[in-house]
């Protein structure tokens, strides 16, 4: 049974921000949660796939490629990110080691490639 709701902590982790990030976004109506009888922030799965764009894409990117995560090399500030996609094909992004960080990208992990003219963005799963 796919997942119904996720803690304030769980959400961030998926969202790729910091948990301190997704109160603020509570506060100023950015984002709906709800919840449970301890008064513990609960969000909807829904909500979390509408802020990550996996329902209703909030940019025009259109080409997204989801696949694998197979190697992250980090040298000083730039970070390559080599995803085996889903489709045959592969896609290998140069992106900042602080996006690697905070995305939380590793070898196997899943992952969606963006596609924007001459740039490949990665978005974390």
């Amino acid at each position: 049974m796919p997942r119904q709701s996720y803690t304030a902590s769980e959400a961030a982790k998926r969202l790729g921000i910091s948990l301190d990030t997704l109160r603020r976004w509570d506060r100023d109506g950015r984002i709906k949660t709800t919840r449970d009888r301890g008064n513990r922030r609960l969000v909807s799965a829904k909500e979390v796939d509408r802020l990550r764009g996996d329902s209703a894409p909030e940019f025009s990117a259109r080409n997204r490629l989801r696949g694998t995560v197979a190697d992250v090399k980090i040298d000083g500030l730039i970070a390559q990110v080599e995803l085996v996609v889903d489709e045959p094909a592969r896609v290998v992004a140069i992106v900042t080691a602080d996006a690697v960080e905070e995305l939380g990208l590793e070898p196997g992990m899943p992952a969606t490639a963006v596609v924007k003219a001459t740039s490949v963005m990665v978005q974390g799963s």
